[in-house]
């Protein structure tokens, strides 16, 4: 996994978790991910001295403007991909998990053009 695909995911599992409990310690994380608490340490320290992310003493972890951004915008791109895919017959889990591969690659171009197929079409984003 590519270092700005990893911090993407990262960043979009904090976001998603967030709406979900209302909270976000790292043992969220790995579970959610399926990662080890140590991997998901050291990602965090390296979110949070790129200024993605803030964690208070006891444990509890936010975004940054900065970090909300990318995870708002890799979050989108993942829930108009996955929309997409099922609306055109993929099943929901294979078009969840193929939305997770392209959400980093498309393009910003390659993204409102989708999108704007899809809001012609009166296909749901959602």
């Amino acid at each position: 996994m590519k270092v700005q695909e990893s911090r993407e995911n990262y960043l979009e599992t904090i976001l998603v978790l967030k709406n979900r409990n209302g909270y976000v310690r790292s043992v969220d994380i790995a579970r959610e991910l399926n990662f080890s608490k140590p991997s998901v340490s050291r990602a965090m320290g390296v979110l949070k001295a790129s200024g993605c992310i803030t964690m208070e003493e006891n444990g509890l972890i936010s975004l940054t403007d900065k970090g909300r951004a990318i995870a708002e915008n890799v979050y989108a791109r993942h829930r108009l991909l996955s929309a997409f895919f099922t609306s055109i017959g993929v099943t929901p889990a294979v078009a969840a998990e193929d939305a997770c591969r392209v959400e980093h690659v498309i393009s910003e171009e390659t993204f409102d053009c989708l999108h704007q197929y899809m809001k012609e079409r009166g296909i749901p984003t959602e």
